[in-house]
């Protein structure tokens, strides 16, 4: 029999992940996703479904659900002795008792120190301020040559998306993009740039996109989409 937790979601006695449930109009069958990045089965209902149903199906899914475990690569935890990505080149994670407890990055080695219960916290605060500052400084850069204003730029992680413009002219991005080669990140500012004037992904749009980012943008786009998985990874478990 499944349970419900806390959150919202289900645990089921067949399946060794929490099922989330998500009844979408103009669905016409029951789907199962794995969400690496939440370690999450998200369940795609019918509106008429029966939650009892749905959580039978998915329960005789087992097989499937063992094979993307199997075939998915394993989380990195900021842990002392990893190594993750920052700005595209491999870093060493490290941990000095004696050290100060703020982060700080020497010859490609990240180090802090204090109680070793928060160093995931103190690392990933040393990369979500990088993060801040490098894309508040290229965002204004690029809001300049664009010649558009910003409403302001912050910070999330979200599930999808690397970067969005609302219609006020806020911009918000995934701090993970400072795990990205700096090329790929520039990218993704100008792209949200972009925005600012065309609030569409038309002919005008991707004209100006072109015209503020220095590089490839088609080439930008695929290397997000190749190292996307493992930037989603990083910090993890």
């Amino acid at each position: 029999m499944s349970t419900a937790r806390s959150d919202g979601n289900f645990d089921h006695p067949d399946l060794p992940l929490p099922i989330a449930i998500r009844r979408v109009t103009g669905a016409r069958t029951l789907r199962l996703r794995y969400d690496s990045t939440r370690h999450l089965l998200k369940l795609t209902c019918p509106p008429r479904t029966s939650r009892s149903a749905a959580l039978r199906w998915a329960g005789e899914q087992r097989a499937w659900v063992d094979a993307q475990l199997a075939a998915t690569p394993p989380a990195e935890p900021f842990v002392p002795q990893a190594m993750i990505p920052f700005e595209g080149r491999e870093i060493t994670l490290d941990w000095l008792e004696g050290a100060a407890r703020g982060a700080t990055l020497t010859n490609g080695v990240l180090r802090c120190g204090g109680p070793i219960e928060g160093f995931a916290r103190r690392v990933e605060s040393f990369l979500r301020t990088a993060a801040r500052d490098t894309l508040s400084l290229e965002t204004a850069d690029y809001a300049a040559m664009a010649g558009v204003t910003v409403g302001g730029v912050s910070l999330g992680d979200a599930e999808t998306r690397w970067g969005s413009c609302s219609a006020a002219g806020r911009i918000r991005y995934n701090w993970r993009l400072i795990l990205a080669p700096p090329a790929v990140r520039r990218w993704v500012v100008a792209h949200e740039v972009a925005h600012r004037r065309h609030m569409n992904h038309g002919p005008a749009f991707k004209a100006l996109e072109a015209e503020l980012y220095d590089g490839d943008v088609s080439a930008a786009r695929s290397l997000l989409r190749r190292l996307g998985p493992r930037l989603k990874r990083v910090g993890r478990g």
